[in-house]
């Protein structure tokens, strides 16, 4: 009988209680490796390239080895996010120690492609370090 009382007015409460559209976004993980032989790549990812939804979180989870050189703060990696004119988007400079880190970040607002580029000199081969990023739409 108490079971069954207590069950009813949880049932009433749950359908009488306002739905201030909170229910949380789903977060997009990504799995990064930033290697030694200075490249991004996107691990269980068949692509180079990362889709993203614009204004979504991301959950960035970063793998980084050493190449052949790193910062005097001991970053081996770093990421910064910039857009078609070459402006880092907000949020998006990152610096990278070895091992493995997370970092909770949002798409950027405008749909477009991206580029993501090392800024620490790692290599001879740093240059080369990109990864493109696709924002789409909601």
């Amino acid at each position: 009988m108490i079971h069954s009382t207590a069950f009813r007015l949880l049932l009433i409460a749950m359908l009488y209680a306002p739905d201030h559209g909170t229910s949380p976004s789903a977060v997009h993980t990504v799995n990064l490796l930033a290697d030694r032989n200075s490249t991004f790549r996107l691990i269980g990812s068949e692509t180079s390239e990362l889709d993203l939804v614009a204004g979504e979180p991301v959950l960035l989870r970063v793998e980084a080895r050493k190449a052949k050189s790193m910062n005097r703060d001991g970053s081996v990696h770093g990421l910064v996010l910039v857009d078609r004119d070459r402006k880092p988007v907000p949020g998006w400079d990152l610096l990278f120690k070895p091992g493995v880190q997370e970092m909770q970040l949002t798409a950027p607002v405008e749909a477009g492609t991206y580029e993501a580029l090392c800024t620490v000199i790692c290599s001879t081969a740093h240059e080369h370090m990109k990864l493109r990023v696709v924002v789409r739409s909601k």
